[in-house]
């Protein structure tokens, strides 16, 4: 059973990774018109966010 699990958490895992990528990549977006406007809140809670994305990415990546 404990077999079972792992390989359904191994799946799932897999397909999160490219919507990951995805929010990644809008995170990052994000940041740059953050940047230009010079809104150092939103710079803050962007990177915020991706740091928690990055971590996430990490995990499923192992």
């Amino acid at each position: 059973m404990e077999q079972v699990m792992q390989t359904f958490i191994r799946k799932d895992g897999e397909m999160r990774i490219p919507v990951l990528r995805l929010e990644i990549d809008y995170e990052l977006a994000t940041l740059h018109d953050a940047m230009l406007d010079e809104d150092l809140v939103l710079m803050k809670q962007t990177k915020h966010r991706l740091e928690k994305l990055r971590l996430e990415l990490i995990q499923l990546e192992v």
